[in-house]
């Protein structure tokens, strides 16, 4: 058994946040560079951009202009910087004009479960991959059935779970849970339940944390 010391991560983010990925792919090189020298444990936690809205989502172009006063000009120039800031992390941003900004409860709901079965980060990675690469409804019940077999989840249970209010409350409890502690934001990673490093840093930020706040405590 290893004996190097373990880090946790809880990662409070949205299936549908840009800079939630692009964050993660940030930490994931970060954490590369311990490899042999620390463990992590990653947890991811619900966070919605948009709670409200309503299950056929909102025009992408309409929704930035609504939500953060984009114009449709504005809108194309930040998918086109996602873009680029993927393409140099090997993530794929295929954002288009056509894009729908969707509702992510039930996409949490999964999360929650595959938590139980250790495999939530693959089901988190796919997620981001139906909605940014391939543009895929992860709103839809089908698509995320079939996003959840994919990761070596059981189909039948993700169908009956989505065909239910399963784990609904814990996930609204995760939600509140978070913005008490004054999460108001994604992503928001937090080490070994004590440092909170908010945003999408860069890989130096999150290295620096786990060599000197964190291993260097623990050796």
């Amino acid at each position: 058994m290893s004996d190097v010391p373990v880090i946790t991560v809880d990662i409070v983010s949205d299936v549908v946040c840009p800079w939630c990925i692009i964050g993660y792919k940030k930490l994931e090189k970060a954490m590369l560079q311990f490899e042999g020298k620390a463990a992590f444990e990653l947890t991811w936690h619900a966070f919605e951009l948009n709670p409200s809205m309503p299950p056929e989502g909102q025009d992408i172009t309409e929704h930035m202009a609504q939500k953060y006063g984009a114009t449709a000009e504005q809108s194309k120039a930040n998918r086109e910087r996602m873009r680029q800031a993927g393409q140099d992390l090997d993530f794929e941003f295929n954002s288009h004009d056509q894009m729908r900004m969707v509702n992510t409860f039930d996409a949490h709901r999964l999360l929650h479960w595959a938590g139980e079965t250790g495999k939530q980060t693959a089901l988190k990675l796919a997620l981001f991959k139906a909605h940014f690469s391939d543009g895929r409804n992860v709103s839809d019940h089908e698509v995320l059935v079939e996003i959840a077999s994919s990761v070596g989840l059981d189909e039948k249970r993700a169908r009956d779970l989505l065909g239910t209010d399963l784990y609904a409350e814990e996930v609204r409890a995760t939600e509140a849970e978070w913005q008490e502690r004054f999460i108001t934001g994604v992503p928001a990673f937090i080490f070994n339940k004590k440092f909170m490093v908010p945003g999408a840093q860069e890989t130096d930020v999150f290295a620096n944390i786990i060599e000197n706040k964190l291993l260097k405590k623990a050796a």
